[in-house]
């Protein structure tokens, strides 16, 4: 299985610190969060791996390189506009020639991601979506599903009775090439709100896997503060780094 990580966007949330750095290259307990994203895919053989960039790209491209020093293979998609998570694949239609993942930039987890493309090969959808419990499902973009675990409807920050599911959509997707189909070239496309409900309404099936791993969000600056306070004082230990 190959990856995608999804690092295009300026990081506007982590503001001033990604005025001069890509929020990719950010320092977590010493090392940058890239560091510890392609660790972790690494330590579950995912070893070819495709990047967008936008912001700052060369300061990416000249610590990364091809990818050789981390034992990986690293193919690059230089965004002069953004695409959106979606629209970012189709300038990498070359490279999603199998089953892939993608994940965001900036996110670290200890989700078994053999054990999630094992689920998805098993249900045979165009996609699963991978999904967390959560108490208040105001905060959170919600999916819906049915007793086989198939996606009925994803509900953005659900106002309280409008949905009764609690599972939160964790931004981590196991995909088929056919998606790429779906998604227009040269057009800002988002996974949430713009593909998923479109290969819904063509009747086209999603799965969601639900997972109790550790998944911390580095996308503010509160956020990003306590990812690396959780792996300086050891209590998230990321594997493969």
């Amino acid at each position: 299985m190959k990856a995608m990580i999804l690092a295009a966007g300026e990081g506007t949330r982590l503001r001033p610190l990604t005025y001069n750095t890509p929020k990719i290259m950010l320092p977590v307990a010493g090392r940058p969060l890239l560091e510890y994203i392609v660790g972790i895919l690494r330590y579950h053989g995912i070893t070819e791996i495709a990047i967008n960039l936008s912001h700052m790209p060369q300061v990416v491209i000249d610590w990364l390189g091809n990818g050789e020093k981390l034992g990986i293979k690293i193919v690059y998609s230089i965004e002069d506009k953004l695409l959106g998570t979606a629209g970012a694949l189709t300038k990498l239609r070359h490279f999603f020639d199998d089953t892939f993942v993608t994940i965001y930039g900036d996110m670290l987890m200890d989700l078994d991601f053999r054990d999630l493309e094992s689920y998805h090969r098993v249900k045979a959808g165009v996609g699963t979506v991978t999904l967390f419990e959560v108490e208040d499902p105001r905060a959170y973009g919600i999916v819906e599903v049915d007793k086989d675990q198939r996606i009925l409807r994803f509900v953005e920050k659900p106002e309280p009775g409008t949905t009764s599911s609690n599972l939160a959509n964790a931004g981590i997707y196991v995909l088929e090439p056919e998606i790429l189909q779906h998604i227009p070239d040269d057009t800002f496309y988002d996974f949430g709100f713009d593909l998923f409900p479109d290969l819904l309404k063509k009747g086209a099936s999603l799965y969601g896997y639900t997972t109790t791993a550790t998944i911390l969000d580095a996308g503010t600056m509160d956020n990003y503060h306590k990812t690396d306070k959780e792996i300086v004082e050891g209590r998230f230990v990321p594997k493969g780094v």
